[in-house]
């Protein structure tokens, strides 16, 4: 295999070395039994978790000998052998360098902010100007939909981004105060007390102080007694059939579910009025509830603006800014009520089928996720057409979008709603290629990135390849097994993400702290490691110097901090997403570390590629 390799890869050759290279590497291919697929030069095999290594070896000029040279100076398909060639033919054509650069994971709410929280105002904008002066391309953000909100001895969800009740609103706790006092919707008087900027997140304050005053910029934007052109502004956004497709149903949602008698009950156990949308029902709330509506509608602009503001920001500075899209939404959601059509349902509304993944070396009950699957087949019928309006909301919030659980589309794991445990469940076809050339055909180019970690088989990654999608790598998972690992850098490909840790994982301190013994012992020997200290950066420095086309951190790791900072521990319900850093000032020394990386690994801004 690594003959193969070696053989395989591209450095410049010419076509007659290729050729020759080619018969070479068919036939150690065949003795190996690997697959060979082409002019892709891609080699592909499988590990003993059946997951699958493909590594494309990207085209790179390695002679400094450049110049121009014309387009047949190198075509001997029909010349004979022994042949002259043209004087052209030495010349090696100079090429574009390969798109690479690097990126920062920190959600929103992990900004210093006066009011328990980080916002999306001043804070945003000083984080894209530090990430340009580290040269820093791309911020990646957790979803930013409202979080699901924890309500004593009925729903636990702690505040979790991934708990949200529409897969297409903003969380208004997240818009800037200051922000609103700069467009007229409240005094400074109407601000609440100071907290402290920095510490976790201070969620019972965010509550009881700040989202009073939120209702209140809210209340006189939508009453039409703000300045006219943020009413004006309001109106024609909420008429946009863009915003219409989602926005009414979410605002009549949460208003019904925030009454006192129906406040933490699943919309299934609603009256079965409001439980089947019965028009007459509908049309009574609309009509006596008509205020919450256009508040929480106005609460959805406010957001929207604040970050389309912080979106334009990036672009000017040439940052792009990376989303998060989880494959499923929840149960309890506008998407499901308005949609039931698309969902394994039964007549009640309860699922049929519920998500999950199968036991592993981690779980050996699997998880149960419990969020109602797809009715695929529905979603076939109208095209895609859920898919293509979320994709193109998406699309207005982020540069570029990540599916999270992406091998989902390809098989996923069904579990009968009934059962305690994901043990019982089985694989299902997923829509595939089918749903992505519809997105194609809908809306056009689109970036997609593909979280692919999990069990991985063939037909995922071939899904991912078929749309070009980059995958994922994590270096914590790198350092257990053997060379073949395929999160271990010397079997990364270029269409990837390397990542130390996501913020799903411990910080790479935090992570080395907790290894085992094994696993310790195989990062120094890989990394060269000689002072624990520097754990993080040399984490840091391994995934800078992968092949991998980007390279994303966790802002955690850039300071250096240990598991007390960790932003989510899967399957612990409290004490996540709470933390937040202290600002982006003093940290020169971290800045000229990052600059000085993305030079040697050539992960520099184009502006400042030579």
């Amino acid at each position: 295999l690594r003959m193969a390799a070696v053989v395989t890869s591209n450095c410049s050759l010419t076509p007659s070395i290729v050729a020759t290279r080619n018969k070479i590497s068919s036939a150690m291919i065949q003795t190996v039994g690997v697959k060979f697929t082409g002019d892709t030069r891609l080699i592909h095999r499988h590990d003993l978790s059946q997951a699958k290594i493909t590594r494309p070896h990207s085209h790179r000029v390695l002679s400094a000998t450049v110049a121009s040279a014309p387009d047949n100076a190198w075509d001997v398909k029909n010349m004979e052998i022994g042949a002259d060639l043209s004087e052209e033919y030495g010349t090696v054509p100079k090429k574009a360098p390969p798109p690479r650069r690097t990126g920062v994971v920190l959600h929103p709410t992990s900004f210093p902010g006066p009011y328990g929280m980080g916002e999306i105002g001043s804070e945003a904008k000083s984080f894209i100007d530090w990430l340009v002066q580290a040269d820093m391309q791309v911020w990646q953000v957790l979803p930013l939909v409202p979080p699901g909100r924890p309500i004593p001895g009925v729903r636990e969800d702690y505040w979790s981004p991934y708990s949200g009740q529409d897969a297409n609103a903003g969380s208004h706790l997240l818009i800037s105060l200051n922000g609103l006092v700069e467009m007229g919707l409240l005094d400074s008087t109407d601000l609440p007390p100071q907290c402290l900027p920095a510490g976790d997140v201070d969620w019972d304050y965010v509550v009881e102080k700040k989202e009073p005053a939120l209702f209140q910029a809210a209340d006189k934007l939508a009453s039409g007694s703000a300045d006219k052109h943020w009413v004006d502004a309001f109106a024609a956004w909420r008429a946009e059939p863009d915003t219409q497709c989602w926005l009414e149903d979410t605002a009549l949602f949460n208003v019904i579910n925030d009454q006192d008698h129906l406040r933490g009950m699943d919309w299934w156990n609603w009256p079965v009025e409001l439980r089947d949308r019965n028009e007459a029902a509908l049309a009574e709330v609309l009509s006596t509830k008509k205020d919450e509506i256009d508040r929480y509608c106005a609460l959805q602009f406010l957001f929207d603006h604040q970050w389309c503001q912080v979106k334009k920001y990036a672009s000017e500075k040439g940052v792009k800014i990376l989303g998060d899209m989880p494959i499923y939404v929840g149960g309890h959601s506008a998407d499901v009520w308005a949609n039931r059509q698309l969902f394994t349902l039964n007549e009640e509304g309860l699922s049929a089928l519920v998500s999950g993944v199968p036991p592993d070396a981690f779980s050996e009950d699997g998880q149960l996720w419990g969020s109602p699957l797809y009715d695929w087949e529905a979603h076939a019928a109208e095209d895609f057409g859920w898919w293509t309006r979320r994709m193109q909301r998406a699309q207005r919030l982020y540069h570029e979008t990540r599916i999270d659980h992406f091998r989902g589309l390809a098989g996923y794991w069904a579990v009968d709603a009934a059962s305690d445990t994901a043990k019982s469940g089985s694989w299902k076809v997923g829509p595939g290629i089918a749903l992505f050339d519809a997105l194609k055909k809908n809306l056009g180019y689109i970036t997609i990135i593909a979280e692919d970690l999990g069990v991985i088989t063939p037909d995922v990654v071939e899904l991912r390849e078929a749309i070009q999608a980059p995958g994922m790598l994590v270096l914590q998972f790198a350092f257990d097994g053997d060379g073949l690992n395929l999160h271990r850098p010397h079997n990364h490909y270029a269409n990837s993400i390397v990542y130390p840790g996501t913020h799903d994982n411990d910080t790479s301190v935090g992570w080395f702290q907790s290894a085992s013994p094994e696993a310790k012992d195989t990062f120094i020997q890989y990394s060269g490691m000689s002072d624990e200290s520097e754990v993080a950066w040399h984490m840091i420095r391994l995934a800078m110097s992968s092949v991998a086309d980007t390279c994303i951190i966790c802002f955690q790791d850039i300071l250096s901090l240990d598991g007390s900072c960790r932003m989510n521990t899967p399957g612990v319900a409290d004490g996540n997403w709470v933390w937040r850093c202290q600002g982006f000032g003093g940290l020169e020394t971290e800045t000229a570390k990052l600059q000085e990386m993305c030079k040697t690994f050539a992960r520099l801004p184009s502006s400042k590629m030579e």
